[in-house]
């Protein structure tokens, strides 16, 4: 109930919010991360202790189509394979929005732009693909942290905590070295072709355009 909550409170904020982020020109680019998404979703790696993983994609979507247009596409692909695949359930589908919608999209984003982009990174387009993995690869493993707590609250089968968190954990930092290299190139390509369509861009683009012209430069 609680994470259903949470889960029903993120989607309408995020509703009113990916308004400011979305136009003519990037709204297709949604429906692409979010087919690109769910097709990593799909694949499924046995962690141990009962428990399983897979990439989250929160970190790229948040970087190219903006942080609350990522927690509606995440969402939205969470909510397509629970009616179409059963792949977590519909009982589990405000647990699974608050984990990786929520908790996968927030930290992604904060770690690629409040803490690489606007505080260590060099301010240019070069530097969102890496804020980008570098969000990715810490946004997996804490995602996973917070999925062990939620265990840890109501979690029913007879297994040890510390068994939990350390397969969720170790293995999801590794799955989240894959997910930051993939995250990087997707980034990266995107990027280099339109840098424009990349909402974590926006900013230096914005910059560059209004930066003015060295004198006798062309017209």
């Amino acid at each position: 109930m609680a994470t259903g909550a949470v889960a029903v409170t993120a989607v309408g904020l995020a509703l009113r919010g990916s308004r400011r982020e979305l136009d003519d020109r990037t709204a297709p680019l949604a429906g692409l991360v979010a087919a690109f998404v769910f097709a990593t979703q799909m694949v499924n790696f046995p962690v141990g202790a009962g428990t399983s993983g897979h990439l989250l994609g929160g970190a790229l979507a948040a970087a190219l189509v903006g942080p609350w247009t990522a927690v509606l596409v995440v969402s939205v692909v969470l909510l397509v394979q629970a009616l179409l695949f059963a792949d977590g359930g519909l009982t589990a589908l405000g647990t699974n929005i608050t984990l990786m919608a929520v908790v996968g999209v927030g930290v992604g984003w904060l770690v690629l732009v409040l803490v690489l982009v606007r505080a260590v990174l060099p301010k240019r387009i070069s530097s969102i693909p890496i804020a980008a993995a570098a969000g990715a690869l810490v946004s997996v493993p804490v995602a996973a942290a917070a999925f062990t707590g939620l265990f840890a609250i109501g979690g029913v089968a007879d297994i040890p905590i510390g068994s939990v968190l350390t397969a969720m954990v170790t293995w999801h930092a590794a799955i989240g070295v894959g997910e930051a290299v993939i995250t990087g190139l997707v980034v990266s390509a995107v990027t280099v072709s339109r840098p424009d369509l990349v909402y974590a861009a926006r900013p230096v683009v914005a910059r560059t355009a209004l930066r003015p012209r060295p004198e006798g430069g062309a017209a």
